[in-house]
Formats: structure tokens, sequence, C-alpha cells
């Protein structure tokens, strides 16, 4: 479940030909500042503004006048920058999307239609198609310690060497209120998180994490 296919639909980003170019999601990171770059120069400007250099708007996206915009992004159709919203730079942001008041993105692919409505920080990461961060919800992309952040697996752990490492959301996640998703945390397709979850490690499929770090299978209804 590590793997990118396992997590992501990849029809749901036009990251995709770029994402299926690795295992695993982790090692796309270093790649989407050149990335964003690279589908700028053939966006089609007839939908796309470039707005300031290297940073490209679609034309049916809404951008609040108090939103700021680092280079190099790109804003993807019917998406929704709210008020305050702090985009540092090296953000690929998928259609239909919510970035939300006082949200900080930095380094990261949003899916489509991916929510970050309320204070969150989401830096380093992957996050897939209809996942969504509840308000207060964070990515934390640094270990105390400064160390690389490893993949903590029930067989090993996988060194991804790179010291700034948040998490992979898999498709139509549902992270809680007020959670913190540590350095390297990767949340299977379809799993929802409490409220209030200190999260680390690697979540399975179609589960709940409940307060304690309990993790149970969600039921086939």
């Amino acid at each position: 479940m590590l793997k990118i296919n396992d997590l992501f639909d990849l029809s749901h980003t036009i990251a995709g030909d770029y994402l299926a170019e690795f295992e695993f999601p982790w090692q796309a990171l270093r790649g989407i500042k050149d990335l964003i770059i690279m589908l700028g120069k053939v966006l089609d400007r007839s939908e796309f503004d470039e707005v300031t250099h290297n940073v490209w708007i679609h034309k049916t996206a809404s951008v609040a006048t108090t939103a700021f915009l680092g280079a190099p992004s790109i804003i993807g159709a019917e998406t929704e920058i709210r008020h305050c919203a702090y985009i540092r730079g090296s953000a690929l942001v998928g259609d239909k999307c919510v970035i939300g008041n006082s949200v900080e993105l930095k380094n990261v692919i949003l899916f489509d239609k991916v929510q970050t409505p309320h204070y969150n920080y989401v830096g380093d990461s992957i996050l897939g198609y209809k996942s969504h961060m509840g308000a207060g919800s964070i990515t934390s992309n640094v270990k105390s310690d400064k160390s690389p952040v490893t993949i903590n697996t029930d067989e090993k752990k996988i060194e991804t060497g790179l010291k700034k490492l948040g998490a992979m959301l898999g498709d139509y996640t549902e992270i809680g209120c007020n959670t913190v998703l540590n350095p390297g945390t990767i949340i299977g397709r379809k799993s929802n998180i409490y409220p209030l979850s200190c999260v680390r490690g690697i979540i399975p499929p179609e589960s709940i994490y409940k307060s304690g770090g309990v993790i149970i299978k969600k039921e086939n209804r």
C-alpha cells in the first residue's frame, strides 16, 4: 500500500505522467518545482493566465486579493483560494480544490477536488483525489532532531534520504480537525482519522484511526 498506484488514481492530476515515473510517492518530492515550471510552459494560454513569473492560474479559478501566491505554482480550474491563503511556492493545485483561510502550502501536489479549508499547513506532501483536511490539521514535515525521515513498516525501515517529508494521503482520505500527521505518515485510500489525533507511520486503506491510536477496519456497507 506504499506505492503510488496503491494510493492514487493518477487520472486526477496533471502530474500523473510525472508520478508514474516513481515507485513510491515521496520520491517525487524533489522534482515538484521543476515539474511545475515545465508544465507551466505548455499550459493552454486560452485557459491559464501567468499572473506573475511562473505562477499560472486557470481563468475559472477564484483567488482572494489577500492571498499570496509564490512561484512556481499552478492553480487549476474552478479552484478557490480564500482569504489570506499563503502559497509559498512549488505548489501544484488541481481542479476544484479549496485552499482556505490562512492555509499554507509548500512543495506539494494536490490532486483534483482536494480540500484544505481552514488553518492547515501542508508541506512536502501529496494529497490524493478528494482528500480532505479538517480545520487546524497539519502535516509535520521535519523531525525534531532534523535527521532524515524514514518510512516505518512492520518489516523494515525505508530510508527516504529526505530531511523534509510530510504526509502522503491516499484518495478519499478524511483527516479530523486539529490532527498532526507526523513526518513520513502514509494514509491509505478511503481512511478516516479521528480529530485531535497524532498520527505516525502507515495507516491501511479503508481504516478508521480512533482515539489512542486504535485502528479498525471499516465495515462494508
